[in-house]
């Protein structure tokens, strides 16, 4: 069964963008690698190495990113009832507010408030409601504000 991976259509986007610009840098690392190769033995050429580690790591990341958007399923919010895959998501506790975006596990990042669902927040939430309680693992209580 094929894999399938679930992201936001803004997701594909960034996926889309960094893919381009890793594109862009192919001329210039293989300037740095013909400079390198022209200083002569290879064995312990420092600028050689790097040029090619560079090269390796751009050339490895770009086919994550096309095996990433070959096998992307793009979320599309839904009813905004209860919590879903794309939905954003405001949690109140002790009258402190936190919004997060529920997503996939390939553009999830904590620090801009994107959760994977497959995170222990992201499990909590998924399929709530507005007003429901939500247990985190840690014990903490939060409740669903708004749903958007």
């Amino acid at each position: 069964m094929p894999k399938t991976i679930s992201i936001t259509e803004a997701g594909r986007k960034d996926l889309e963008k960094e893919r381009k610009e890793l594109i862009a840098r192919r001329p210039e690392i293989a300037e740095k690698i013909a400079l390198a190769r022209s200083y002569g033995d290879l064995s312990e050429n420092e600028d050689y190495s790097a040029a090619r580690s560079e090269q390796k790591v751009v050339e490895g990341r770009i086919l994550e990113i096309e095996d990433i958007l070959l096998h992307a399923k793009i979320i599309k919010s839904g009813k905004k009832d209860k919590v879903d895959m794309g939905s954003t998501v405001s949690l109140e506790s002790d009258g402190k507010t936190n919004t997060y975006i529920l997503v996939g596990a390939v553009e999830a990042n904590p620090l801009e408030g994107k959760v994977s669902n497959e995170s222990p927040i992201g499990k909590a939430i998924f399929g709530k409601k507005v007003g429901d309680e939500v247990k985190l693992p840690n014990g903490k209580v939060f409740k669903i504000a708004t749903i958007e």
